[in-house]
């Protein structure tokens, strides 16, 4: 079914690359206007050339930029109904090896521009009508790690935040939805990044974790976020849909 999100003007922070980017080429397909964000200006720029789809420079962990991009996205488009919170990092650590610093980092870009994009966006997204937030949490937000503290806390309290927002906009309009996406490891760049420093098994020791034995490509994922963008689920809001291969089964 060709065209499932036409008509429809998107915005996917962290569009540069991983699943963002994989998001904003599935939404293209699917006749989005498309609008991504990133803070790698430079890559952003390149990706949103190769796509055919817009780009926006922000900082998500900055509260000002956000009203400023779906100000510019207003101006600009005249409305908005699909906002994607995909921007994120990863961080490996235990609770006594995480700094404070690094607490702070974490849950800076993974949790609090998760509750920046969804305050400063709704207006637009309840102006524009049929609008659905989509919050890209982890399955660490579900199941705990012994090293992985301030990851599991910040997408753990994305999950719960979605609910929230979700509930909130049930009361005030029948018009916006949000849910939150809980993948597992996935072959992108952020994983890359964190096994960059461990042993070369370490790929292996996660598909071994996973009951159908393979990691999750980032079509997976888009496909997911698009079910959840298109009007296909507009009985879903307040809820977390889980790709994890089984993971959470066991």
């Amino acid at each position: 079914m060709p065209n499932r999100l036409k008509n429809k003007t998107a915005f996917i922070t962290g569009g540069a690359q991983g699943f963002g980017k994989g998001i904003a080429s599935k939404f293209k397909e699917e006749g989005a206007k498309v609008i991504i964000s990133d803070i790698n200006k430079a890559l952003g720029e390149e990706t949103a050339k190769g796509l055919g789809v817009s780009f926006l420079e922000h900082d998500v962990g900055d509260p000002t930029q956000w009203e400023k991009a779906i100000s510019e996205i207003k101006r600009k488009e005249g409305k908005l109904n699909i906002l994607v919170n995909n921007a994120g990092i990863g961080y490996l650590g235990n609770v006594e090896q995480t700094s404070v610093e690094d607490w702070d980092r974490v849950h800076k870009v993974d949790l609090d521009s998760v509750f920046y994009g969804c305050k400063f966006a709704l207006p637009l997204l309840r102006e524009s009508g049929n609008g659905s937030i989509v919050n890209i949490s982890s399955i660490s937000g579900i199941i705990a790690g012994h090293n992985f503290s301030a990851y599991n806390s910040a997408k753990a309290g994305v999950r719960h935040l979605t609910k929230s927002v979700a509930l909130h906009c049930a009361r005030t309009t029948d018009l916006v939805r949000c849910n939150s996406l809980h993948p597992v490891f996935a072959r992108t760049e952020i994983l890359e990044a964190l096994l960059s420093d461990t042993s070369s098994g370490m790929l292996e020791k996660l598909e071994k974790q996973i009951p159908v034995r393979k990691l999750a490509e980032i079509e997976d994922i888009a496909n997911a976020v698009l079910f959840l963008s298109s009007d296909e689920s507009k009985m879903i809001t307040g809820t977390e849909l889980v790709i994890d291969g089984g993971l959470s089964a066991q």
